[in-house]
């Protein structure tokens, strides 16, 4: 049996990206699968610091981390290498990271950096282009989308599924990475709209501060969806924010 193989990209910066990494993460290990999480690009962290890897493994539990390159400054990778006067990454250094993984794993988890278009070189390639690569190599990659709940987030969630659709990458589906203690009517409406503007179904939905949580291990399981490994149901979770 291949590995499973998600790209975790987001509608934005702070959307929840790391925390859904680490939730899906720790849903495959309860499961007993082996599971592997590439950042390809770390930024805004300097030598030694804790980065995203870190955090998933904080959260999630033991698994193993690659990280393949890391710009200290906060910025998309392509400008944050050139400031630092590093190397790019290119998406074939990328799918042969994943390739390896892929041989001693049930999941291979790659979180971006930002959403799905944000450059990675000067030659404009991206998360896409990197997911795309790993596919050209015969793995079978695909996209976990991670959004925001409110206003706003629906157009960003369909320009990023046409953006997906262009490069024939599979969208697995939608994640909302936080989501409010108290919604509002654009983030109950939305819970039938994302999926919609998608065209893939609505996976998970964690909670806000998922991160603090005291049994994170219990919240990834109860806020994803069984695809991802947990046991969240999209229509009854709709179904009880549905506004009056």
């Amino acid at each position: 049996m291949s590995a499973r193989i998600l790209f975790v990209t987001g509608t934005n910066t702070e959307v929840g990206k790391t925390v859904t990494t680490a939730a899906v993460a720790s849903a495959a290990l309860q499961g007993g699968l082996r599971v592997a999480m590439l950042k390809p690009g770390q930024t805004g962290v300097g030598p030694g610091e804790p980065g995203d890897a870190e955090e998933v493994r904080r959260l999630a539990g033991e698994l193993t981390l690659r990280e393949l390159v890391r710009y200290p400054e906060p910025l998309a990778p392509d400008m944050a290498a050139r400031r630092a006067g590093m190397p790019c990454l290119s998406p074939a250094e990328v799918a042969a990271a994943v390739a390896e993984l892929a041989l001693s794993h049930d999941l291979v988890l790659v979180e971006g950096a930002g959403g799905l278009l944000v450059r990675y070189d000067e030659d404009g390639r991206t998360l896409a282009d990197q997911a795309r690569a790993v596919r050209d190599a015969g793995l079978p990659a695909e996209v976990l989308l991670v959004a925001s709940a409110g206003l706003g987030t629906l157009n960003i969630v369909a320009l990023s599924a046409e953006a997906l659709a262009a490069r024939e990458l599979p969208l697995a589906g939608v994640v909302v990475g936080s989501w409010p203690s108290a919604p509002g009517l654009a983030d109950r409406c939305n819970l039938v709209d994302l999926p919609r503007s998608a065209g893939a179904p609505l996976l998970g939905a964690l909670p806000e501060r998922a991160g603090s949580s005291a049994d994170f291990a219990a919240l990834a399981v109860v806020s994803l969806a069984p695809d991802l490994g947990g046991t969240w149901d999209a229509k009854h979770f709709t179904e009880s924010h549905w506004p009056e």
